[in-house]
């Protein structure tokens, strides 16, 4: 049977800007405003000027007092720089959760929709050791202090995709919460849309004002200058970093001088490659062993305790010396912590006794930011007000002592039940990144089939899944889209037609906006995405009206997030053989592999 086919016009990166309503005028005064009339030109590539950028990647918001630009905990591809007025981002929590919706709006609301939530697992029981480990690796899960203020009122203006939810008494609210304004010429929100991560807080116009939305391709292309560079650092320091702090345990309770010096110390490095999915792609196979030596070293056992180390975004191994080899303990987050053990026992010790050194090894998988904050400033500034429940138990036998060999001690104990072998697949195979990681238990599967056809038939006849991938012992990690932790096949989108759902986080592609480059399935670590023939509104095949090829259109699992229920591929299933897991939390691998 013949397919028909239309012919079109092959979409182009800029056939698809922010806005329409950007006016040769409104950009030459955005040209004439800070920080752009202060950027070289030259920096940018001839193909991607400066004026194209703001032409096509930015917005002019004309906002009322009260109006919220976005709410904590939503998802953001976009950056806001504040043009006239003052904006003012609430430090303390005002609309976390927003207004009631009918869709899941926290991680583990999302893992009971998908039928993971219902099962009861054990517990394993607690030990000195589970403790100490538990505290210091999971001691920055965030903990904030609310105060008991009233809930605003809101209300509702406009109309469509441009309602906007608005604050109705503004100086009211604004004097219940600890608040920080924004001003003309300063930059929010952009830490969200640069590592693809919920946003920290809340933004609201505190009066009538103009803020400049620039989503996050152009941002890309804006760091090209220097100076934008270091404008992003300052802004996350100045704001992001304390509020990142203060919702930590371990820095919940300092004074507000001990804080400013902690923000004033922190210091930002990166470790890794941006783009390591490019490497990833291409390396031999290796060695569990040769892997972990191949990824840049963060902080080495046995070396000199210099500070705590908090994971600012992507992944980092924790492993131990095991023989001629490493073995994999676990792998931290965003927010999580390295060296506070040491830290903690080494400020308790006699000052002519000498320091513990680090007792593990810290490695960044693939790319990972992080912020060091020196050991002095935490033993003067932290330490001291820090519970003693928030505190790891003195390390009693350490593996490493400065000036005397290697103890003969067994490896320390993980606070989860996830064998090492299952660790460093899952790290070596970057399956870690996975929030909705599809998984076949192959002993339950009866290869029917059953899945796949129901996929199927809710993608208008084509699966958007397949059934195999790599497996490790009975379990079978599917291609099918794992909506990342860090989704980098958002990276190379030039029109952001691949972006998050900015409730839910689920990585969704907007078929009127996807111009067929294949940046993002070639980006894919994992083949998680493919390119199909697009088609118009009547089922015709488009082709290119220039060269008669087919136009390609990305493609990828989106967990059947229109229909209202589970995945189709799930509820399909007669033996309850396919779950969907969230691999970047070791808690809920852990639980998967307790029940």
């Amino acid at each position: 049977m013949t397919v028909e086919s239309v012919e079109v016009e092959r979409p182009d990166r800029w056939d698809h800007p922010l806005t329409e309503e950007m006016t040769a005028e409104q950009l030459q005064w955005l040209l004439g405003q800070h920080p752009f009339a202060a950027m070289d030109g030259d920096r940018f590539a001839r193909g991607t000027p400066l004026a194209d950028i703001l032409r096509n990647d930015s917005k002019v918001h004309r906002l009322k007092a009260g109006d919220v630009v976005f709410r904590e905990g939503q998802y953001g591809g976009s950056a806001y720089l504040v043009l006239r007025g003052q904006v003012r981002i609430f430090l303390s929590k005002l609309l976390a959760n927003g207004p009631e919706s009918s869709r899941p709006q926290t991680r583990h609301d999302w893992l009971g929709w998908l039928g993971f939530g219902s099962r009861q697992p054990r517990r394993a029981p607690s030990s000195p050791e589970h403790d100490r480990r538990r505290s210091k690796r999971s001691g920055a899960q965030a903990s904030s202090i609310d105060r008991e203020t009233p809930a605003p009122e809101i209300g509702y203006r406009g109309e469509g995709s441009e309602t906007r939810i608005f604050l109705q008494d503004v100086p009211g609210v604004i004097a219940q919460h600890k608040t920080s304004a924004i001003s003309p010429g300063e930059l929010f929100g952009e830490m969200a849309a640069v590592t693809r991560s919920p946003r920290e807080f809340t933004a609201v116009a505190e009066a009538e004002c103009d803020v400049l939305e620039i989503r996050w391709q152009g941002l890309k292309l804006l760091k090209q200058d220097p100076a934008f560079r270091i404008l992003l650092d300052e802004r996350y320091r100045s704001e992001v970093l304390r509020t990142h702090l203060r919702e930590t345990q371990l820095f919940r309770f300092l004074p507000e001088a001990s804080l400013e010096q902690v923000v004033a110390a922190a210091k930002f490095e990166s470790f890794g490659n941006l783009e390591w999915y490019a490497e990833y792609q291409k390396r031999p196979q290796a060695s569990a062993s040769q892997s972990i030596e191949a990824e840049p070293l963060i902080a080495e056992e046995g070396s000199y305790a210099t500070g705590l180390w908090i994971i600012r975004g992507g992944f980092a191994r924790l492993s131990q010396r095991q023989g001629a080899g490493h073995r994999t303990l676990a792998y931290l987050g965003k927010g999580q912590l390295f060296g506070l053990a040491e830290l903690w026992h080494n400020s308790r010790q006699n000052r002519s006794a000498p320091p513990l050194p680090f007792q593990e090894s810290l490695r960044a998988i693939g790319y990972v930011d992080t912020v060091c904050v020196p050991k002095q400033v935490i033993a003067e500034h932290v330490l001291p007000y820090v519970r003693q429940a928030d505190l790891p138990p003195n390390i009693e036998s350490p593996r490493y002592q400065f000036g005397q060999p290697v103890v003969d001690a067994p490896l320390d104990a993980a606070e989860h039940n996830v064998e090492t072998g299952l660790l460093e697949f899952l790290v070596d195979r970057r399956l870690m990144n996975g929030r909705r990681t599809m998984v076949i238990d192959t002993e339950r599967c009866t290869r029917c089939d059953d899945c796949v056809r129901a996929c199927a038939s809710t993608h208008g006849g084509t699966p958007v899944f397949v059934r195999e991938g790599p497996q490790y012992g009975r379990w079978m990690f599917a291609q099918a889209c794992m909506h990342c932790e860090d989704p980098v096949c958002m990276i190379g989108c030039p029109t952001g037609a691949i972006h998050r759902d900015h409730e839910s986080g689920l990585v969704q592609i907007n078929e009127q906006t996807c111009i067929g480059c294949q940046g993002c399935a070639q980006s894919c670590p994992y083949d998680n995405i493919r390119m199909v023939t697009a088609a118009d509104g009547h089922g015709r095949a488009k082709v290119d009206q220039q060269t008669g090829l087919p136009i390609l259109q990305a493609s990828k699992c989106d967990l059947c997030s229109q229909q209202g229920g589970r995945p189709a591929c799930q509820t399909a299933c007669p033996h309850d053989a396919l779950v969907r897991i969230d691999l970047s939390e070791l808690s809920e691998v852990s639980r998967w592999m307790e029940t």
